[in-house]
């Protein structure tokens, strides 16, 4: 019996019966996903003291997306914090990029953001 007839069950007749129920799956996912090399994590500007832990992660290897909504309105502050990110950035040899207006993604060295918006067929 191959994967396809495991997962979409044996055909008779040009019928497909049965189905594989993938929640007994569950387990075997979580265990392969905790080998990652690297991590997406999501991360909060709140103030400048907030860019120490923040680069610490993206330092060691992950990608960060921040949100600095809470600091947007704060032209200075924003600007001292953007320079720095930008400046850690180039420091590891990383990459950063903002997304939409409160948004910004770090990534660590090795990582390129590509800027250009992926459209569907559609769009």
């Amino acid at each position: 019996m191959g994967l396809g007839s495991k997962i979409f069950g044996e055909k008779k007749s040009g019928i497909t019966e049965g189905y594989v129920d993938l929640e007994k799956y569950i387990g075997t996912t979580e265990h392969q996903s905790s080998g990652a090399v690297m991590k997406v994590g999501m991360g909060e500007i709140q103030s400048y003291d907030d860019l120490r832990t923040l680069s610490d992660y993206v330092c060691g290897g992950n990608i960060l997306i921040l949100d600095f909504s809470h600091i947007s309105q704060e032209e200075v502050i924003l600007k001292r914090i953007t320079n720095e990110l930008k400046q850690i950035a180039h420091d590891i040899n990383g990459d950063i990029a903002g997304i939409g207006n409160n948004l910004m993604i770090l990534a660590p060295h090795g990582v390129k953001i590509d800027r250009r918006k992926i459209r569907g067929k559609f769009a």
